[in-house]
């Protein structure tokens, strides 16, 4: 049973967007993805077997960011990039041993450390490029090679084998459990029961040792930072193997388990910017620790945190449509997400080496009081013949590539759209009409925008707008009538004749933000922030007596590289505030520390 989504993907390349979401994805397809040389590493460790003297994960890399280069595809469906990637596959899968395995270690060594989780990214990375590939052979090829990896797999690990949770020392075996989505992808794929009956035995088991955490997401009696495992990144990967198998099975069982599980995470460790994990990269009750400093070069709120969130929500958003999952992607992307990308190329500091090192396209951690960015390089691994790489370098393009191929989709009889990037979103109607759909506008900064459609006649469907969860008063005009818009969805359903606009405003304000004794500033989803390459004294306590209490903002002109820019009038002179993003971009330069929370008068 094949659980039908509510939105889906407009074909590749239909949306050419204008903005920082086509910024970002352009520059990292640029910068890292149609590097070679970075793939022939990738595929070269599985050659050399090189995780096995470390126990290392060196594997992941080349699934990673195979999948956030089918993502970004997608969205910027480029020639070279295709090229690059089917050769990538191509040579991949000739590192396959007769007895199937594909995988950077070796047999006397199988079933250790990071094993599982490096077969899990073959899996992932193949199956993504599947999902693109032109080729019907090539495609074959694919999952041939796959079946045999998952054969070998199976015929080892499960009921009366080798337990599942026993292949990995790390996380009580929480990273390989997290296979559980592909598993299930390969049985999308292939139909074969095998492939379900080795999922269901992952769901039984539960996730990690000591406690099951299906079940402990449906009791809803614990948070996620006090079940026996805390690893955020993984934990959210295996939840998305619960959804995946909602999917092709229908048991809503687990569909609600997922959704506890998001609402939980969200209320207990989402912080302001829309990451997790203000201790390393665990679970830890940060939506209330977000407010505390911490210690130069300690690492928090990790890179790969952000993007697994977001494709779990974006998986929600797809299956369920409920706006709530859009709010909080946008959140993650607009801060955490574009923070992180290194748009200067800076280096970062490398905590395994001791010193800097030329810097790779994704920092690893987000920063929110009183710290700078660039402190480490997170999944940190060095390559026998030179050079080396991390894991948030890896999964941050599924997050670039992934917006804004959500930001317009399809939905049953129309379009919708879930976030506004200026640009042309190409639409095939109903009834097979080419419909363009041009965007223009302030989306982030005064929230207003228009939508007019080009189509050769006048045609029935629905169009359907994102109302944001943070809109005030929000107003749509529509046949050149105004009406008031809840948050939520807004759907259009009418002839559409061409030449038509909607325009919408969604009145976006400055807000406060209290916890802990400490105050924080958004503007929409945008969080504002402190940097001391922009004004000096970013310690300076805050207080607003002298105003009542009331804020007094004055919005100005944003520079180079920032989206929106305010000054705040405060007992103690005015305050400048930018978005989130732009703060602490050159971080190797003095004076680089950013805040988000402020201390109170």
């Amino acid at each position: 049973m094949e659980i039908k989504k509510n939105y889906a993907y407009l074909p590749n390349g239909a949306a050419q967007y204008e903005g920082v979401a086509h910024e970002y994805a352009q520059f990292i397809l640029n910068k890292q993805l149609k590097d070679r040389t970075l793939w022939d590493k990738f595929v070269r460790v599985f050659e050399q077997k090189a995780d096995v003297d470390d126990n290392g994960w060196r594997g992941e890399y080349f699934g990673k960011m195979m999948r956030g280069a089918c993502l970004t595809y997608r969205y910027l469906p480029d020639a070279e990039l295709y090229g690059i990637l089917y050769d990538t596959v191509k040579n991949l899968l000739a590192t396959q041993g007769e007895d199937g395995r594909i995988t950077t270690y070796t047999k006397e060594a199988e079933f250790h450390g990071w094993d599982m989780w490096t077969r899990k990214y073959v899996l992932v990375g193949c199956m993504y490029f599947y999902g693109i590939c032109k080729d019907e052979a090539f495609k074959a090829e694919i999952l041939t090679a796959l079946c045999r990896h998952v054969d070998y797999l199976i015929s080892t690990v499960g009921e009366g084998k080798v337990c599942i949770l026993d292949t990995s020392h790390w996380y009580g075996g929480l990273n390989s459990s997290s296979i559980l989505e592909p598993i299930v992808e390969l049985y999308r794929l292939t139909g074969k029961a095998e492939y379900l009956t080795f999922a269901e035995y992952v769901l039984h088991k539960g996730g990690c040792k000591g406690g099951n955490l299906l079940e402990l997401a449906e009791q809803g009696e614990k948070m996620p930072y006090q079940y026996p495992e805390v690893k955020a990144y993984e934990m959210m990967s295996y939840f998305e193997g619960a959804l995946a198998y909602y999917e092709v099975t229908g048991k809503a069982r687990y569909l609600n388990i997922v959704e506890k599980f998001v609402d939980a995470v969200a209320k207990s460790d989402v912080t302001v910017i829309g990451c997790a994990g203000c201790t390393h990269e665990l679970f830890d009750n940060s939506a209330n620790k977000q407010t505390e400093e911490v210690a130069d070069k300690v690492i928090m709120q990790e890179t790969c945190v952000t993007v697994t969130w977001m494709r779990l929500l974006e998986r929600l958003l797809r299956l369920t449509g409920k706006e709530k999952y859009a709010n909080e992607i946008e959140r993650s992307a607009y801060n955490a997400l574009y923070g992180s990308v290194n748009i200067y190329g800076n280096q970062q500091y490398s905590a395994e080496e001791q010193r800097m090192l030329d810097g790779v396209p994704f920092d690893s951690y987000s920063p929110l009081v009183n710290q700078p960015r660039g402190i480490g390089i997170g999944g940190y691994k060095k390559f026998k013949e030179g050079g080396y790489y991390g894991c948030c370098a890896c999964i941050g393009a599924a997050g670039t590539g992934l917006f804004p191929l959500i930001g317009a989709m399809e939905t049953d009889g129309g379009v919708v759209l879930s976030g506004y990037h200026n640009g042309e979103i190409a639409y095939v109607t109903p009834i097979g009409q080419q419909a363009v759909l041009r965007v223009r506008g302030d989306y982030l900064g005064k929230g207003e925008l228009t939508v007019k459609i080009s189509l050769p006649k006048s045609e029935k469907f629905k169009i359907t707008f994102r109302v944001p969860t943070w809109s005030k008063d929000a107003v749509a005009v529509v046949d050149g009538k105004t009406q008031g818009v809840s948050a939520g969805w807004f759907t259009v359903e009418k002839d559409w004749k061409d030449g038509e606009e909607v325009a919408l405003f969604f009145h976006p304000a400055v807000e406060k933000i209290e916890l802990n004794g400490k105050c924080a500033f958004v503007y929409g989803n945008l969080v504002l922030a402190r940097d001391e390459q922009k004004e000096e004294n970013i310690r300076t306590p805050i207080s607003f007596e002298k105003f009542g209490g009331k804020l007094v903002i004055t919005r100005i002109a944003p520079k180079a590289g920032e989206t929106v820019r305010f000054e705040l009038d405060t007992d103690m002179g005015r305050v400048l505030l930018t978005d989130y993003a732009s703060c602490g971009k050159k971080w190797t330069e003095e004076n680089a520390r950013i805040s988000v929370w402020f201390s109170q008068k």
